[in-house]
């Protein structure tokens, strides 16, 4: 299967590990940044069907946080993207 490649540099493609619940329910555990680390997810603190103003993009967005931090990751079709933060 061949990788997509996308233009937009604001919107970090990651890998993620997560788990399908019986009832449907699709939660997120780890992801791992482009630099190759693993972060676990602490906490899911809502998930809604929302817009990434900055990166661009639809999907369920899940607020979590991760090492005390809270991120927005995004679940896009069948791609889970981050918002790449602004240096």
């Amino acid at each position: 299967m061949r990788e997509k490649k996308y233009q937009n540099h604001n919107k970090v493609y990651v890998k993620v590990e997560a788990l399908f619940h019986t009832d449907g329910r699709l939660i997120p555990v780890a992801l791992w940044w482009e630099n190759g680390c693993r972060y676990t997810v602490d906490r899911i603190i809502d998930v809604c069907r929302a817009a990434s103003l900055k990166a661009g993009g639809i999907g369920i967005r899940y607020t979590c946080t991760v090492l005390g931090r809270q991120i927005y990751l995004f679940y896009e079709e069948d791609r889970w993207f981050m918002e790449r933060r602004e240096a």
